[in-house]
């Protein structure tokens, strides 16, 4: 037990982290709209782990460690007047723009998150584990069907309303534009691709950089601004 305690302390970490960004940034501001849900996804997975839903509680912490530690990278960034990644942008331009809504800056921060971070974590934690991707799988699913459940959720309570199921709607159209299960097939692949490069990194190097690039631009796509 005491080893366990030790792998999650920095989930705690991370958690009072997103906690603290939630207390400090203004409600509508896009960046807490993403964090509140981010916030609510890391407490699932602490809580699966608590519970021993996971089979490789090591690999689990790691995997959501590594994984927060890329998002707030890119808060500090920011923070710092740096450039956060490619994929990030869209939402920190954006984030205080009046004609997007709520659910749109949801979107869009889950898009940066699983379509890039995502696969640069299970790199992270394989290379913590000494381990190939395939040994972290099982991790890597069950955190992608938590995500799966909290995006149908987020949808439902970030809905304006019934009108917008419409088919005539903005809305309707951009959302039925992305997929969180098709992105997350496409970070698994990215994931092995990345390992399978880890021996040429220059090859590697490129690879991250387009993949930043492409998920920042559908995360753009995500982020268009809506008429009310």
């Amino acid at each position: 037990m005491a080893q366990l305690e030790h792998f999650t302390a920095p989930v705690d970490t991370v958690v009072d982290r997103m906690r603290a960004l939630d207390e400090a940034l203004p409600e509508r501001d896009g960046l807490a709209v993403f964090n509140r849900v981010y916030l609510a996804v890391t407490e699932a997975v602490d809580r699966s782990i608590d519970s021993g839903r996971f089979a490789d509680a090591r690999a689990a912490i790691t995997l959501d460690v590594r994984f927060a530690e890329r998002y707030l990278r890119a808060v500090d960034a920011v923070d710092r007047d740096r450039r956060p990644p490619a994929c990030w942008r869209p939402l920190f331009q954006f984030r205080r723009h009046p004609g997007v809504r709520p659910l749109q800056f949801a979107l869009a921060g889950i898009n940066a998150h699983i379509g890039h971070d995502l696969a640069l974590a299970v790199v992270d934690t394989c290379r913590t584990l000494d381990c190939e991707p395939v040994d972290v799988e099982d991790e890597f699913d069950r955190v992608g069907e938590l995500l799966v459940s909290l995006e149908e959720r987020i949808r439902e309570e970030l809905m304006p309303g019934p009108d917008l199921l419409q088919i005539a709607d903005p809305l309707t159209h951009l959302l039925g534009a992305w997929s969180l299960e098709r992105a997350r097939d496409a970070t698994w692949t990215a994931a092995r691709a990345l390992w399978a490069l880890r021996a040429l990194p220059d090859v590697a190097a490129e690879f991250t950089e387009r993949l930043d690039t492409a998920v920042g631009f559908a995360g753009r796509m995500l982020l268009t601004p809506l008429p009310d």
